[in-house]
């Protein structure tokens, strides 16, 4: 059966106010934990937003940064193996591009791929119609301008014979002095004219007075004949009185065409022009003769550059053009690669091109021995170390260094791949057991110079500018400094973006540089 319900439970007390505040303590207002709890969590937390939101807000420089280099600095024996490297052979310094020095077609390929060559051997020939036909009108102009020279040249003579002998000169010479000397005798021979005439004309008077006294003696004919004769007589010697000035004037006359002539002679004017004249033009037909001379070389030599020669003994690396291929010569248009036949390399001169990683870069030095060792030599090869590259490889942390090859073997050639062994150099005071060292180093154009000293900027964990004066050591290779105080290994240095920074200023880090500034 079921227990009857106890209804007890819900009756109300009815008992006085004063008995039940004697049982339960009044209860507190809860405006503490309504009102004061929840504003201060909210000004926290505005104030958090507003610290990260500010520093979001001012102005951020961005910067680039590279790494501290920390490196194991061994001292060992001479020859013992330091450190290895991949890497890969290349000619040295660089493949020599044989290019095409006159303009044209490739006819036809003389040599093919790994091929050995000699030195001004046939490489490759150009479409040479167009430059024989040249070299041919060069040669006709040449022999037009030597027939314009000889002709020069047998003008000067002429001139220079006439100036020697100047026989056109002689005949009006000895004219005008013919008639100056009749004119002379002519002039001297007058006074004894006048006097024949003057006895003539009195003669003639006296045979007219004779005959006129006789009158009816002798015919009037005679008279008149008589008178006649005297008239002539008086006619002749008035007339030579007048010719004696006419006379005086054509021998003036003619001894000056005689004194010009002379001169003319002498100084020979006219021929001296003459043959100044022809030597000029001598000279300008040897100066065209010879242009002509050169214009024959120029078009020979372009005739002989349609055959493309080998510059050096050595080895075809690469057949850069084809047959049927345009070939741009040397003209100023013409790019790099619009000129090139083939390149080629000298087996005598080959490097290793190695990727060393940046831990490795101080145990290089250059002339440093290596080890080179390739699937295509059973034996390892002898190299030394030239220098290190310009440029790291961040993504690969790394930098490239360059190695010579000593007396490389005729199997091997660029691009290969290979294992270079860098092994420690000889050195003095070479102890018989290795020691190792720890030293820092950092690029040399990111140390600056301050009233305090040498200090470079860094970037902390909060991306924060800091100034850090350190005490730089020697140069190594590379262009690396060594620094010797005042940085951590796992600090971070500003490449690039250092004007303006500030102490404790935000940065903004947009990556690596690419580039460490080493030589």
């Amino acid at each position: 059966m079921n227990r009857p319900l106890d209804l007890s439970q819900l009756a109300l007390d009815r008992s006085p106010a004063s008995e039940s505040s004697q049982a339960v303590k009044p209860r507190r207002k809860p405006w503490v934990s309504r009102y004061v709890l929840p504003l201060a969590i909210l000004l926290g937390f505005l104030g958090l937003l507003v610290a990260a939101a500010g520093r979001q807000l001012m102005p951020q420089p961005s910067v680039t940064v590279v790494p501290v280099i920390v490196k194991r600095a061994e001292v060992q024996q001479a020859g013992t193996t330091l450190f290895q490297s991949p890497g890969w052979i290349e000619p040295r310094p660089t493949a020599i591009r044989v290019a095409a020095l006159a303009p044209g077609v490739i006819d036809e390929l003389l040599v093919v791929e790994g091929q050995r060559v000699k030195k001004d051997q046939p490489i490759a020939k150009l479409i040479a119609i167009d430059a024989e036909l040249d070299v041919e009108q060069a040669k006709n102009s040449l022999e037009i301008r030597e027939g314009e020279l000889n002709r020069a040249i047998a003008e000067r003579d002429a001139a220079k014979v006439r100036i020697e002998n100047p026989v056109h000169l002689e005949v009006p010479l000895a004219d005008a002095q013919s008639t100056l000397a009749k004119s002379k005798t002519e002039l001297e021979k007058l006074p004894f004219l006048i006097q024949a005439a003057e006895a003539e004309v009195k003669y003639a008077h006296s045979s007219m007075e004779g005959k006129r006294e006789a009158k009816d003696a002798i015919a009037s004919r005679i008279v008149r004949q008589a008178e006649s004769e005297h008239a002539t007589a008086h006619a002749n010697l008035q007339e030579l009185h007048k010719r004696q000035p006419n006379l005086q004037s054509e021998v003036d006359t003619l001894q000056r065409k005689v004194d010009a002539l002379q001169r003319q002679r002498n100084l020979l004017i006219e021929e001296n022009r003459q043959l100044q004249e022809a030597e000029a033009k001598v000279q300008s037909a040897k100066a065209l003769r010879d242009e002509a001379k050169l214009r024959v070389r120029q078009s020979e030599l372009a005739l002989d550059r349609n055959i493309v020669r080998a510059p050096m003994d050595g080895r075809v690396l690469k057949l850069v053009a084809a047959p049927g291929t345009r070939v741009m010569g040397m003209e100023t248009t013409a790019g790099q690669s619009s000129n090139t036949v083939i390149e080629m390399y000298d087996p005598e001169r080959l490097q290793v091109r190695a990727d060393v990683r940046l831990e490795d870069v101080p145990m290089v030095t250059p002339g440093q021995p290596v080890e080179i060792e390739t699937a295509s030599s059973k034996t390892p090869i002898q190299g030394r170390v030239l220098q290190s590259t310009s440029s790291a490889n961040i993504q690969k942390n790394t930098l490239e260094v360059k190695v010579e090859l000593l007396d490389p073997p005729p199997t091997v050639s660029p691009e290969m791949l290979v294992t270079a062994t860098f092994l420690a150099p000889i050195v003095g005071n070479t102890k018989s057991e290795a020691t190792e060292t720890e030293r820092m180093f950092a690029p040399e154009h990111l140390i600056q110079s301050g009233d305090s000293g040498a200090f470079v900027w860094v970037v902390d964990a909060d991306e924060r500018a800091q100034r850090r004066t350190i005490e730089a050591g020697a140069s190594s290779a590379g262009g690396l400094v060594e620094v010797k105080s005042g940085l951590k290994v796992t600090d971070k240095l500003v490449a690039s973006g250092m004007d303006g920074l500030t102490e404790n200023s935000p940065v903004k880090v947009t990556g690596d540089d690419q580039t460490m500034g080493v030589n």
